[in-house]
């Protein structure tokens, strides 16, 4: 039985989005192909149909995984005013809703470690999508030079990522909630000391 195009097409973007979600709750070596295929329906053989390997799905769906991540940074720009932007960005972030849901969530907290060990290929497309990710935040930080924007924004996320991976080994107690309460503050703390240099810098160069 031949399927069109369309069709093939849709079946592609579901596998890719049950992936998506399968490799953030379990790791990248947490997800077999078999039961992946059976979740969305097929047979094991119909993989290479979609696949060219494995490799190929694990970059397909970190790659959704993190354009998702970056629509919703995007969408909640856009809803606030420019000088909320970064905080608003950093408090939806670290929140016990996105630490007690790594399906769903930011792939780096989740696949980062994995990843450094994957092949050259993989490492590089995540790269690519993390470095994304930076300039979108880097767009968020005003009233410095871009440069320095985007080293802002690459210890922001740092700060961000490593606290989400503190809070999800510490489980879902007081001691979780503490380290997402001081991984906020030490980024917007961090992000409010910065401007007032920045100013003082460029009143200089007047």
């Amino acid at each position: 039985m031949r399927y069109s195009k369309e069709h093939k097409q849709e079946t592609h973007a579901r596998i890719v989005k049950k992936a998506s979600v399968r490799l953030r709750e379990k790791g990248a070596h947490g997800i077999g192909v078999a039961d992946l295929m059976k979740e969305a329906g097929l047979t094991h053989g119909g993989f290479y149909a979609h696949f060219d390997s494995r490799e190929a799905l694990v970059i397909e769906a970190f790659t959704y995984a993190m354009d998702r991540a970056n629509e919703r940074w995007r969408k909640v720009a856009e809803q606030t005013p420019p000088e909320k932007r970064l905080a608003t960005i950093v408090e939806s972030y670290l929140t016990t809703v996105h630490r007690d849901d790594p399906g769903h969530g930011c792939a780096v907290p989740t696949l980062g470690a994995e990843i450094a060990r994957e092949s050259p290929k993989t490492r590089k497309a995540f790269a690519g999508k993390l470095e994304q990710m930076i300039d979108m935040m880097a767009d968020q930080i005003l009233d410095v030079p871009r440069k320095t924007a985007r080293k802002q924004a690459m210890a922001a996320l740092a700060t961000m990522m490593g606290t989400l991976v503190l809070s999800r080994i510490a489980g879902t107690g007081e001691f979780s909630d503490e380290i997402l309460t001081s991984g906020r503050e030490a980024v917007l703390d961090r992000a409010a000391s910065a401007k007032p240099v920045a100013k003082k810098a460029r009143a200089k160069a007047h």
